[in-house]
């Protein structure tokens, strides 16, 4: 059984592979951002230029489908980070993995010698994986959520103080209970959906695994729709962070 390089610092739980994880991503996206604008040109654009183009028209539409440019503009590269980290730290699971197989007790990652003796005994082996998508960790996927809701707040507050504050007593003041709940759940739905979808699909693949050659072909299939999932999750969180900053900043009248 694959169990993850946990460490404990402070009575406060780190998990490696997570840290290591999202480390690669951002390093992945840094390289794709140097590549596609190292040599910039108008007449003679190379691959990742256009790439990198096509990314940046595709981000500035989606957020002109939520609100006003003129003030939408300052949130681009907010949308083309997100966008590319999500959909890279998706893709990283998907490959390979990589693990290591325990043969001595390892307390610094929890594993004594009874439970590595009881795993032996029981026929089975442990092993530390350290290779996964960043995004099937809801530490992850809820941090992210987090550092966006917070933004959108103090987006309404700072931008948009009256409407945002009324907005929570419309259309009537007994509805304030339950506009404070939907405020909430955006934290959950948009870090839950975002893990469980690629939590699920990595599931899924260690399954597929475990059946030997007879999965390669369920393999395949089900790697190809795990890049889709993955693109469209990377879209679906960075249009719903679009809709909710245009929620918090504009005013009513203005849509």
């Amino acid at each position: 059984m694959h169990e993850l390089p946990i460490i404990t610092l402070g009575g406060i739980r780190f998990d490696l592979s997570s840290i290591i994880m999202i480390v690669v991503t951002s390093i992945i996206v840094l390289i794709l951002a140097r590549l596609g604008t190292s040599r910039l040109s108008v007449n003679n654009p190379g691959k990742m230029q256009n790439f990198l183009e096509w990314v940046v028209d595709f981000v500035s539409g989606l957020i002109a489908s939520t609100m006003d440019m003129k003030k939408g503009k300052s949130f681009l590269m907010l949308g083309i980070t997100l966008i590319m980290f999500i959909f890279v730290g998706n893709m990283l699971g998907l490959p390979f993995g990589i693990a290591f197989e325990v043969t001595e007790p390892m307390p610094i990652f929890g594993i004594t010698a009874e439970e590595l003796h009881h795993a032996h005994e029981t026929g089975k082996h442990i092993a530390l994986s350290f290779w996964k998508s960043p995004t099937a960790d809801v530490a992850v996927t809820m941090g992210l959520a987090a550092m966006i809701i917070v933004m959108v707040h103090f987006l309404g507050l700072t931008r948009n103080t009256h409407h945002y504050l009324k907005h929570y007593v419309e259309p009537h003041w007994a509805m304030f209970p339950l506009n404070v709940i939907k405020e909430v759940s955006k934290l959950l739905t948009l870090g839950l959906r975002l893990f469980g979808n690629i939590y699920a699909g990595e599931v899924l693949i260690s399954v597929i695994l475990m059946a030997g050659w007879v999965g390669i072909i369920p393999l395949i299939v089900w790697q190809g729709f795990s890049v889709f999932v993955g693109a469209i999750q990377a879209f679906v969180f960075t249009i719903l962070t679009m809709v909710y900053i245009s929620q918090a900043t504009e005013h009513g009248d203005e849509h």
